[in-house]
């Protein structure tokens, strides 16, 4: 029960969709607009500017909350990465909206901000010059997350929470398929555009 209470919470908090709720209140539904998506970057380009920056921040929350908890609890490595994965699982199905989420990103950040501080702030740092470079959000959150294993053993992290990044990193870029065809064809919006 130690460990099941909070993976379910964890999944529950991750299954709220922050993007789809900001945009109802707006009278946009953002799984309609746009790529489809109710992530921050979807939300930010097709509801608004700050929308989208709370969304960012909601979804960031729904992975530190659940794992700070955890970590409060002075759970194993092994529980925590359970409970970080239970919200990105959440966030990337959510049963309050027939199971269909985002792409788990910003989630994903918020559970390894609080597990691995200073391997979330390398990856940020590297999803940050990459779209400086490219403006290609998409891309920059591919290859900041295949980075994630690699950054948490570089910081001497437990096996079981690298094992948790390569799960992170796995699931992003499958959930950004439809992105990378974009990309391979050369039609995937960059940030600024609409």
């Amino acid at each position: 029960m130690e460990i099941i209470v909070p993976v379910v919470f964890a999944y529950l908090l991750g299954s709220i969709p922050s993007g789809y709720i900001l945009g109802k209140f707006a009278g946009v539904d953002v799984r309609q607009v746009g790529s489809g998506n109710v992530g921050a970057t979807n939300v930010a380009r097709e509801v608004g500017k700050w929308q989208g920056i709370l969304t960012l921040l909601a979804d960031a929350l729904k992975g530190v909350i659940p794992v700070s908890i955890g970590l409060a609890m002075t759970l194993a490595p092994a529980a925590i990465a359970a409970i970080a994965a239970a919200a990105f699982l959440g966030h990337l199905y959510p049963i309050f909206l027939q199971f269909r989420g985002g792409k788990g990103v910003a989630t994903g950040l918020g559970a390894l901000l609080v597990i691995a501080p200073l391997a979330a702030l390398l990856l940020i740092a590297i999803f940050v010059v990459v779209v400086l470079l490219t403006r290609l959000v998409s891309l920059s959150s591919m290859i900041a997350a295949a980075l994630a294993p690699f950054a948490l053993w570089i910081f001497v992290q437990p096996p079981a929470i690298v094992l948790l990044g390569a799960f992170l990193a796995a699931m992003i870029v499958w959930r950004h398929r439809g992105n990378i065809q974009r990309l391979l064809t050369g039609t995937e919006p960059r940030f600024g555009s609409r």
